[in-house]
C-alpha cells in the first residue's frame, strides 16, 4: 500500500497482503490487546496527506472489484465492524465505500433487540440481514455483540430466555463455537466473512467524547450512556481479547485495525476488503457465440439510427470513452 510506480495486478495484490499481515489475528493465537496491537500503529505511512492518496487508490480498487462482484453474482461478502463507542465505524463505512455503487451494498445496524427478535435464537436477526450473492453487506456492530455487550452486562441475558441455567465460561465457549460454525457454513456456501475490530485507545476515546461535547455540530453524537459504558473499559478489553482469540479462524479471520488515526483506520479497512475481493477474483460473465451474434446484429441496427454528421459508433472511434470520462 506504499506509494510508488504503477504495479501489475499480482504485485498490487502482494503489496496489499503484506500491508495487512500485521493486522491479522492468527487463528489459534492467544490475544492480549494491550500487548499485541498498538492503536496508534501506522505501518510507515508518513502522514495524513499520504494516507489520503492511498485511500483514494483503495476506494477506486474497491469500486472496480465491486462491479465485478455484482456482475459475477456468485459470491457475497459480509463485512463485520466492531468497536467501542467513538471507534469510527460510521466514518469507516462512509469513506471506504464512497466509490462503490450503493445498489450493491447493504448496511445493517444492530441496537437493543426488539421483543420480536428476543423471541428467536440470538443469531436470527443477523441472519435476516445477510447480503445476497453479488452484494457486499456491512454489519455496523454484529453478532459479536452477543459475546461482548451481554458478557460485560450479564443482566441482559435474562431477556434472552435461554433454556436451562447455562452461564459463565460454558455459555461463552458454546457461543464461540456456534458463531465459528455459522461463519464456516456461510463461507462454504459462497459468502466471505470479513471481520474488523477498530482498536481505539482509552485516551483517544476520551478526546473524541470531548469533541462531541465541545463542538455544537457534534453534540448529537454524544450520549451520557457512552461515558457510563467507558467505566467498563477493562471488562471490554478482556472480552475483546478473548473473542479475538476464540473466533479468528482460517475461514473468517479477525483483523485488528489501529483506530487512533481515523485516516489510517480507513486505509486499513479498505485494504482488508480489497484483499478479500482480489482473492475472490470475480469476473464479468463471458458472452457465448449466440449472444455475440445478437449483439452484432443489434449494433448494426443502432448504427443505422445515427443522425447525419455523427459517428455511427462513438465508442468504436474513441469518442465514447471521452464522453464517459466527462460524465
Amino acid at each position: 500500500m506504499r506509494e510508488g510506480p504503477a504495479r501489475t495486478p499480482d504485485e498490487r495484490a502482494e503489496r496489499i497482503a503484506e500491508f495487512i499481515a500485521p493486522l491479522r489475528v492468527r487463528p489459534g493465537a492467544k490475544v492480549h490487546l494491550a500487548d499485541d496491537f498498538d492503536p496508534a500503529y501506522k505501518a510507515g505511512v508518513k502522514n495524513k496527506k499520504a494516507g489520503r492518496e492511498l485511500l483514494r487508490t483503495g476506494v477506486a480498487l474497491l469500486a472496480d472489484y465491486q462491479r465485478r462482484l455484482a456482475a459475477d453474482g456468485a459470491t457475497g461478502v459480509l463485512l463485520c465492524l466492531q468497536a467501542l463507542d467513538a471507534g469510527g465505524k460510521d466514518g469507516t463505512i462512509r469513506h471506504v465505500m464512497s466509490g462503490v455503487n450503493p445498489q450493491g451494498v447493504r448496511v445493517a445496524g444492530f441496537k437493543v433487540p426488539s421483543a420480536d427478535e428476543l423471541g428467536h435464537d440470538y443469531l436470527w436477526r443477523y441472519a435476516r440481514s445477510l447480503p445476497g450473492r453479488g452484494e457486499i453487506g456491512i454489519f455496523n456492530r454484529s453478532h459479536y455483540e452477543e459475546v461482548l455487550v451481554v458478557r460485560v452486562h450479564p443482566e441482559l441475558l435474562s431477556r434472552q430466555r435461554l433454556p436451562g441455567a447455562t452461564t459463565g465460561r460454558k455459555l461463552w465457549n458454546r457461543r464461540y463455537r456456534e458463531i465459528n460454525d455459522w461463519e464456516r457454513y456461510l463461507t462454504e456456501n459462497g459468502f466471505r466473512v470479513v471481520k474488523l475490530f477498530l482498536n481505539l485507545s482509552k485516551e483517544e476515546q476520551r478526546v473524541r467524547f470531548l469533541k462531541r461535547i465541545d463542538l455544537p455540530d457534534h453534540n448529537w453524537k454524544f450520549s451520557a450512556a457512552d461515558v457510563r459504558e467507558r467505566a467498563c473499559w477493562d471488562a471490554y478489553q478482556r472480552a475483546f481479547s478473548e473473542m479475538l482469540s476464540a473466533t479468528s479462524t482460517a475461514w473468517a479471520p479477525w483483523y485488528v485495525i489501529p483506530a487512533d488515526r481515523k485516516w489510517f483506520a480507513r486505509i486499513s479497512a479498505a485494504a482488508v476488503l480489497a484483499h478479500t475481493l482480489i482473492d475472490i477474483d470475480p469476473r464479468y460473465p463471458e458472452v457465448d457465440d449466440k449472444s455475440r451474434g445478437e449483439l452484432a446484429r443489434e449494433k448494426k441496427r443502432l448504427e443505422r439510427e445515427a443522425p447525419a454528421g455523427t459517428a455511427a459508433d462513438p465508442y468504436a472511434t474513441g469518442h465514447g470513452r471521452e464522453r464517459r470520462r466527462k460524465r
